[in-house]
This record gives structure tokens, sequence and C-alpha cells, in this order.
């Protein structure tokens, strides 16, 4: 016996997310043409990190707002969960890009370091704070939002990093200013370099385990077998997978071995309800969306001899 339960498909879609990834693409577009002006005339090797930097997540803000949309095709018998998981691949996108930018900003910063060129601190400090405040505005843009799920996620610490990228940027200025320093350009290019790596590879983990299929984060299977065989008229629970189709939507599967008697006396259907119940209110990650199916001790030794 086959038991499925699915609740609604989330919020990736939602208006509102929508309007808010618009807002700060349009945002952070902005500041990435002034940059890309600033970073030609200055030479700053600061500010062409933060404007490479700035482009992937002008890319990964136009990915996500593409992906946002994606996601509100409905599921059809070619594609069951619609477009959930376009999500996930943009970040997966967004990751390698910032990656990228990491590797080329360490390697530059190098050299720079070994031969300082001569960078205009004023024109640097003017464009650094263009882009500070540029950074803030989309903060402020994504900050209520950014926990609906990966790609808004993503998107606001993209911008707060570019926002610190910023900061690097006017410091370096003003220390060449202050005391004529040039490495102090160099050094805020593999900054933010350091800034970018981190965040890449926790995206990358993050996409990966969803990708892979790995249970839920916080999801301990052990601990729900217990909980199934725990159950009245409950012998074995085998076959039990979970994980995680796109942000907030974790899924879990089983085979529940129960009496035969179940079969005959109508516990079945109550038992499966029971076990729907348990994985979605009982552990810290409610799955709402299960399967279960119900089966005797004899089919289970028959599909293991069968598999052997």
């Amino acid at each position: 016996m086959g038991a499925g339960h699915d609740h609604g498909a989330g919020d990736l879609g939602a208006p509102d997310h929508r309007r808010r990834l618009a807002v700060a693409f349009g945002i952070t577009a902005t500041i990435l043409a002034a940059q890309a002006v600033g970073a030609v005339l200055t030479g700053s090797l600061a500010l062409l990190t933060d404007t490479a930097h700035m482009l992937t997540d002008a890319i990964g803000l136009a990915v996500a707002l593409v992906a946002a949309s994606l996601a509100l095709c409905p599921a059809t018998k070619h594609r069951t969960w619609g477009f959930r998981r376009v999500e996930v691949l943009a970040a997966l996108a967004q990751a390698a890009l910032l990656l990228a930018v990491g590797a080329y900003a360490a390697v530059e910063g190098v050299r720079r370091l070994l031969e300082p060129p001569e960078v205009p601190s004023s024109e640097l400090l003017v464009f650094g704070i263009v882009g500070l405040v540029g950074n803030l505005v989309a903060i402020a843009v994504l900050a209520s939002g950014r926990r609906a799920n990966l790609n808004l996620r993503a998107a606001f610490l993209e911008v707060v990093n570019d926002a610190l990228g910023s900061v690097g940027v006017i410091v370096a200025a003003v220390v060449i200013a202050t005391t004529g320093y040039q490495r102090a350009d160099a050094i805020a290019g593999l900054l933010i370099a350091v800034l970018i790596v981190p965040r890449a590879f926790r995206l990358l983990r993050e996409a990966t385990a969803v990708l892979m299929e790995f249970t839920p984060e916080g999801l301990d299977l052990d601990d729900v077998r217990r909980h199934i065989l725990s159950l009245d008229h409950v012998e074995d629970v085998h076959d039990l997978h979970a994980s995680t189709v796109a942000t907030g939507l974790p899924t879990i599967s089983a085979h529940v071995v129960v009496d035969d008697a179940c079969f005959r006396d109508g516990h079945a259907l109550e038992i499966v309800e029971r076990v729907r119940t348990c994985v979605a209110h009982h552990f810290p990650v409610s799955v709402e969306h299960s399967t279960f199916q119900l089966e005797t001790a004899a089919l289970r030794d028959r599909e293991a001899h069968g598999h052997a």
C-alpha cells in the first residue's frame, strides 16, 4: 500500500520576492557600470576586483530573477516538481563565478604587491563611496526576505559582500591619500578575494547537497526510524530516504512493515496517517511531503531475496 502527502510548492516565485530581486538587480547593474568606469580610470586592483565581483553578483541576481519567474511555471507530467530546483542550479553557477573571481584577485594581488602601480586616491574614494551607498540600498531591499529561499539568501549575501568590498576600496583610498602607501590597493584587492572565496564554497556546498539528494540538514534519520518503529503494529522500516527538492521542500519516503492483520482490520490507513503526522510535526525539520509504502513481512522478505 502506498501513500503520499503533498503540500504547497512554496514561495520562490512570490511577486514580492521578484520585485525585491528586480530592484536589487537594477541597483547592482547601475553600480557595476559606475565602478567599471572607475576601474578603468584609476587602474585600481581593489576597484577592479570589486567590479568583477559586482559583475558576478549582477549575473547572479539576473539568474535569480529568472529562477523566481520560472518557479511560477506549474508542474506537469514531464516535470512533476515544475522548475523548483532552478534556484539550486542558479546558486551553483554563482558559486563557480565567485571562485573564478577570487582566484583572479588572489593572483593579481600578489603580483601588484611586488610591483605596485600608482593609483589616484581621490577618484578611488569617490567610486568606493558610490559603491557602498548603492550596496547599502540593495541590502535594505533584500534584508527582510533573505531567509525565504536559497536564491534570496545568496543574493543578500552577495550585496553584503559587495558592501564590504566597497569599504575595502574606501579604506585603501584613504590610506593611499594619507600615507602614499600604494600597496594598500593590492592588499584591499586580496581582502576582497578573501571575502569572496568562503562564501562561494558555502553556496557550492549547499547547492551540491541538494543536487546529490543528501539528507536535509537537521533531520536525523536514525531518530526518524526509531519513532516509526515505536508505533503500534510497526515491525520494521527499510528503504528510508530523505532529500530536499528546493528550499523549504524536504521529502521523505520509506517502506513500513506492519502486522498482516492491519490489512484486514483497517489499521493500515491509521498507521499511514500516524507516520505522516510524526514526520511532519515531531522533528526539527518538518517534512510535509511524505510517501510511505506499507507492506507485510512476507513481501519484504520476497523483495530482499529478489535483490540479493
